[in-house]
């Protein structure tokens, strides 16, 4: 693997700190099946520019966890024009990854990338329960003729039997979706955004209790009134507290194993929809590593 150097790299730390790396971060800006907004394919180089400018001390875990971690990040790479194989691509770049006892992030891209990153990990676990960040359900078996779109990302995933899920932020899901989603109740569990305020965050933590985990994330499902750089933005969304109080539940109570952030379409010269990203990525990687 061929690693941008730490200056280039996520977070732009300083090339004579030398680390051994647990995490990679594989910029994949995958775009074949947008359907409103476009640009995602330009999200991984903005959000590895954007987290150059991102505090490496952490307030409220009082270190720079960087140091505790080690991050490396994959010098870019050509994207396939033909979807499938450039699933296939990424689904071999996180095995490689995997065989290393590594942790993968990959930064989309649209959330078509999932399917593909999680291919590896259903192999490598007996069970793995998918958590979801997410505006939209993404469980069509198909959008526009195409069974690996965005919109049919979750619905690939569980194209696994050993794949579970679970949803927060929900607040926009077709009709043609709700049979799948009945006929699998005992597998999909949904925080519906309307619900947001009966949230019981303590059934979360018993739901995802000492379960091996990956995390998806589709920044719209921040509220679009601070995330409006996605192709399809929603209003009644995550704002970012409680988007972080989710994830340390997750991180304090199950075996996080790799993740992805999708979605983001930057706007020019609004960076601080890019910097949000950079600072979600890290605060993941804080919270799995550190506690």
């Amino acid at each position: 693997m061929k690693y941008l150097s730490n200056k280039e790299g996520f977070l732009g730390t300083d090339n004579k700190f030398n680390f051994k790396e647990k995490v990679v971060i594989i910029p994949f800006g995958l775009e074949k099946t947008v359907s409103y907004g476009s640009g995602t394919k330009n999200g991984p180089k903005e959000i590895i520019k954007a987290s150059h400018q991102v505090e490496l001390y952490d307030e409220e875990l009082n270190c720079e966890p960087y140091k505790k971690i080690g991050i490396k990040t994959l010098k870019p790479f050509k994207i396939d024009k033909n979807i499938i194989k450039a699933l296939n691509k990424i689904s071999k770049i996180n095995q490689a990854i995997l065989k290393k006892n590594l942790f993968p992030m990959t930064f989309g891209g649209e959330h078509s990338i999932t399917p593909g990153c999680l291919k590896p990990f259903t192999s490598k676990h007996k069970k793995i329960c998918l958590l979801h960040f997410d505006a939209h359900a993404d469980l069509r078996n198909s959008y526009n003729g195409e069974k690996f779109s965005h919109a049919s990302a979750m619905r690939r995933c569980l194209d696994h039997e050993n794949v579970s899920l679970i949803s927060f932020g929900i607040r926009n899901i077709s009709k043609s979706e709700i049979p799948f989603l009945k006929k699998n109740k005992s597998r999909i569990n949904i925080f519906w955004a309307k619900d947001k305020a009966k949230w019981n965050l303590k059934k979360f933590k018993n739901l995802i209790k000492n379960k091996t985990v990956y995390l998806t994330f589709d920044v719209d499902g921040f509220d679009a009134s601070i995330m409006p750089a996605t192709g399809t933005p929603e209003p009644g969304g995550l704002f970012w507290d409680e988007t972080l109080d989710i994830i340390k539940i997750a991180a304090k109570n199950s075996n996080i194993v790799g993740a992805d952030i999708n979605e983001l379409a930057p706007i020019k010269s609004f960076n601080s929809y890019n910097f949000l990203v950079a600072k979600l990525a890290y605060k993941i990687l804080s919270y799995k590593f550190l506690y």
